[in-house]
């Protein structure tokens, strides 16, 4: 007859093993670019330096998403290749679907500490926002405009109420409809810029006229209206009948490289 308490042994030593191996299993996730994948918080994150001889202490990076399953993907290499030749690396961290939530703030902080103190990079980053990313990037900006020392977007989500809006929003906010509503210009980014403007954090966005995803007219748009009325400046290229597509020349835009180079580059932090 076996014994209950070694059953009950059994048991609990198979769990602790399953556990232990969940705990070191390594994050994973597929790079355009040869990268260091980690996690952080229990998300994966990613870290792709330039090339040993282009390295310098303290690295400049730029800080990309949204980094769900496939992003950032091949599209991006080209301009990620202008970076590393620059010197510039490039990270980020998949928050899942947080639309720019106090949660996915959270890991954000977790991701920039992590950066910061222990994997060599500067206490200042270039944002760079695809699409729903805006979201993402600039509710954390917003709170931290100290760590920011420039802001690119490609058709960027800059309002919750254009993209997706409060209703499939609130879950990732643990809000009600009503409760997010009432608390929009808390967490909406077009409403949370005057800590950007003060800290004369300069802004690059290119979004095409025809996009009815992310429209720019309440999105980039409005954002670009709104930042210069309080003082800050911003960059606005408009590609006329562009949507929002895989339209190569949003992801081999020279401008914005050239922007995010020159905000990581110079010591004020401002594009020449």
């Amino acid at each position: 007859m076996i014994r209950h308490d070694l059953i009950v042994y059994v048991v609990a030593v198979l769990c602790v093993s399953a556990w232990a191996e969940d705990a070191i299993k390594p994050a994973e996730k597929t790079l355009p670019m040869e990268g260091q994948v980690f996690a952080v918080e229990g998300h994966v994150a990613f870290l792709m330096p330039p090339p040993p001889e282009k390295r310098i202490n303290p690295m400049p990076w730029v800080w990309y998403a949204p980094t769900l399953p496939g992003l950032p993907g091949e599209e991006e290499r080209w301009m990620f290749e202008r970076f590393h030749a620059a010197g510039i690396a490039i990270a980020g961290i998949d928050v899942g679907e947080s639309y720019g939530s106090p949660d996915g703030r959270a890991v954000y902080s977790a991701l920039y500490k992590e950066l910061t103190e222990n994997r060599g990079c500067a206490k200042k980053s270039c944002l760079l926002a695809r699409s729903r990313g805006g979201l993402m990037l600039y509710n954390w900006a917003c709170e931290h405009p100290d760590a920011v020392a420039g802001i690119a977007g490609i058709y960027p989500v800059c309002n919750l109420l254009s993209y997706p809006g409060v209703a499939k929003a609130c879950s990732a906010y643990r809000l009600s409809e009503a409760e997010l509503t009432a608390q929009l210009s808390s967490h909406n980014p077009i409403d949370r810029l005057a800590p950007l403007a003060k800290g004369k954090v300069p802004i690059f966005h290119i979004h095409g006229d025809a996009d009815t995803v992310v429209p720019l007219a309440d999105n980039s748009g409005e954002l670009a209206r709104r930042y210069r009325e309080l003082g800050g400046k911003i960059q606005l290229v408009i590609p006329e009948g562009q949507g929002h597509s895989m339209w190569p020349g949003f992801f081999q835009c020279q401008e914005l490289v050239d922007f995010v180079i020159a905000v990581v580059a110079n010591p004020l932090h401002e594009p020449k």
